[in-house]
């Protein structure tokens, strides 16, 4: 037993969970959960006790941006810098690296994959923008169909990776999204979408499609794009909900900006999906914000999410939802309990 195990199981109240921000959340098949932090390890709730690791237990990062079981039972996480594992008794490193394949792009149905080892951009083994397939044996390092001379230092550095209909990957960088289908590539960016300095540029935080097809695209800046079949909206600034300022990411203001200290949906950190089809999003300075197809509803600290900055939204095994920033919180229906 681990000092943090016996610290935590020696608290006769429900243990809170030590990590000043939550990242990223994943339920595992024997019931656990694994919360992921912005720079404090990662920590394992086996429903009794909490249990910690860091770096000093062989984590390649302290940051913890995603987490993934494979088909045996591996826990991986994806760190600011590199990825490790446990495997049910230790924190492990992959060895088994292939950096000679970087075209042989393709798909498995149980495959994982993760972003590049750089904290921000390619590092100087993997050389191209590009991510990592893991496919229960070895970690292959993949390239972005991008030009030589437009892979510039971070400009394709993954900011989220999101599974689609049929298999289909969508990679988030911070000026495009690739999507893959097993055959061919879609890229989306600021020139298939005819956005300028005016407009605003893509500068993408996260991605999801929906049960029903449809691409959602989160921006810093910007905030949300809706791609639906070749026909791409900015949901936020149809809305009414966009703003300019320091993150505004565009020179020119548009009707309908928040120009006050109203809740706006132009930083868009997050977005997942609940049991029910609701689309939700989670921003740096004002909470999530759930989308039922018709209209749109913020949730802040009076329906109990006390978070401002949501940083991760998961939907667990039972279709429960979860929320993460400042703080972990679960839905009940109508407003939001705090966990830990």
């Amino acid at each position: 037993m681990t000092k943090a195990e016996l610290n935590d199981s020696a608290i006769g109240a429900p243990a809170r969970l030590r990590f000043e921000t939550v990242r990223s959340i994943l339920e595992d098949s024997k019931g656990n959960y694994w919360f992921g932090s912005w720079n404090e390890g990662v920590c394992r709730f086996d429903g009794m006790r909490l249990t910690y690791f860091t770096v000093e237990d062989g984590l390649s990062d302290n940051q913890i941006r995603s987490i993934h079981e494979d088909r045996n039972g591996v826990v991986w996480f994806e760190g600011g810098f590199g990825i490790s594992g446990f495997d049910g008794e230790r924190i492990i490193t992959p060895t088994s690296r292939n950096y000679t394949a970087k075209g042989d792009w393709q798909l498995g149905t149980e495959d994982l994959w993760f972003k590049e080892d750089g904290v921000v951009g390619a590092t100087e083994l993997e050389a191209q923008p590009g991510v990592y397939r893991y496919d229960g044996a070895t970690f292959t390092y993949l390239a972005y169909p991008v030009p030589a001379d437009r892979a510039r230092v971070g400009a394709y550095a993954t900011t989220g990776i999101a599974k689609g209909k049929g298999g289909r990957l969508w990679f988030a960088t911070y000026t495009a999204v690739f999507g893959y289908d097993g055959e061919s590539f879609t890229i989306i960016d600021d020139k298939s979408l005819g956005l300028n300095e005016g407009t605003g540029s893509l500068h993408v935080r996260c991605v999801l499609e929906d049960s029903k097809g449809n691409l959602w695209i989160g921006n810093n800046g910007i905030g949300v794009i809706l791609h639906v079949g070749h026909a791409a909206t900015q949901f936020t600034q149809e809305k009414g909900l966009g703003k300019l300022g320091p993150h505004g990411g565009r020179t020119m203001p548009q009707p309908g900006d928040v120009t006050d200290d109203s809740p706006s949906l132009h930083r868009v950190f997050s977005i997942g999906e609940d049991g029910t089809g609701n689309i939700w999003f989670g921003t740096v300075e004002h909470g999530a914000w759930r989308y039922d197809g018709r209209s749109l509803r913020n949730y802040r600290a009076e329906d109990g999410l006390t978070s401002k900055d949501i940083m991760c939204i998961y939907t667990d095994r039972r279709g429960d939802l979860w929320l993460a920033g400042n703080g972990v919180f679960k839905f009940n229906g109508t407003s939001f309990d705090r966990i830990h």
